[in-house]
């Protein structure tokens, strides 16, 4: 019987319900998960303390955009626990995991799927969460907002362009085709943390801060393209579903937690600074100096 093309790749066979005890049973798989669960919500609490004494609107903008890190954070790895946003997807001929069989362990008893484990929903998490990290870097760098919208709207071209790299399963071609596209849009990302930020944070005098920040991204940002081609759903070189997961897993942790908290904290200290700047954003009654 003909059923589609959509239920003739993904796997109905495993429920949401599968999934969701497959996260408790297998201790791993499911610390994953729940660690950032935990760690999202931890920061956003240090963030809210941190940042609770700051009044000015720019400052107070910066430190809100990094809470929104951690808040969507939460949210999307609370639907990768409950099984919401999981699928197993059977790949297409060529690719390493074809053939592939996934086995979950539920309260009765391992039950195996053809195919391998796609989590999904982590595209979900950096579509709405890594605006937010490149809105707070450009205020920090004191840009402008065509370059922090042009930043922003990139980024989530790659964040959209990956998940259709993750969920392609028509030609294995297509998925690197998708995966090469998100690829090019992140690299006019780096650009303008790598050339036109810092000049506008030389000028705003947050130079050095947002060049930790530029790094610590930028570094991070490539581990995950590089952890994708690498993982189960690129060249299948790490091929347990597990691997990729503490893969992005420790990515997330310092990628964005780590960095939230140094840049409040940096905020929180450098309201003048932040306050000051002579053009876009500019929230405080100080006269630029002269050069």
């Amino acid at each position: 019987m003909q059923t589609g093309a959509l239920t003739d790749t993904l796997v109905l066979g495993a429920s949401m319900q599968d999934f969701f005890e497959h996260g408790l049973n297998d201790a791993v798989f499911g610390a994953s998960l729940y660690a950032n669960i935990f760690l999202a919500g931890a920061t956003l609490l240090l963030l809210m303390w941190l940042g609770r004494n700051v009044k000015d609107p720019r400052s107070q903008l910066i430190i809100v955009s990094v809470m929104g890190i951690s808040a969507v954070s939460i949210a999307s790895y609370s639907g990768l626990a409950s099984g919401l946003t999981l699928s197993i997807l059977e790949m297409p001929e060529g690719h390493g995991m074809e053939g592939a069989t996934t086995v979950l362990e539920t309260s009765d008893g391992a039950v195996e799927e053809d195919g391998t484990m796609v989590l999904w929903g982590r595209y979900l998490t950096w579509t709405f969460s890594t605006p937010f990290i490149l809105l707070a870097l450009g205020l920090i760098a004191g840009s402008n907002i065509t370059k922090i919208f042009t930043a922003i709207i990139f980024d989530i071209g790659i964040m959209v362009t990956g998940l259709a790299a993750a969920l392609t399963t028509s030609s294995h071609l297509m998925r690197w085709w998708w995966y090469a596209l998100s690829c090019v849009y992140f690299l006019v990302v780096v650009y303008i943390l790598l050339v036109e930020w810092p000049e506008d944070a030389k000028a705003a005098g947050t130079y050095e801060i947002f060049n930790t920040l530029k790094w610590l991204t930028i570094v991070t940002w490539f581990g995950y393209a590089i952890f994708w081609a690498l993982g189960n759903e690129g060249l299948a070189i790490f091929e347990t579903a597990v691997v990729t997961s503490w893969g992005y897993s420790i990515l997330d942790i310092v990628s964005k937690y780590a960095l939230s908290i140094i840049i409040v904290v940096w905020v929180r200290d450098n309201v003048d600074i932040v306050s000051g700047g002579a053009e876009y954003g500019a929230t405080s009654d100080a006269i630029p100096a002269d050069d």
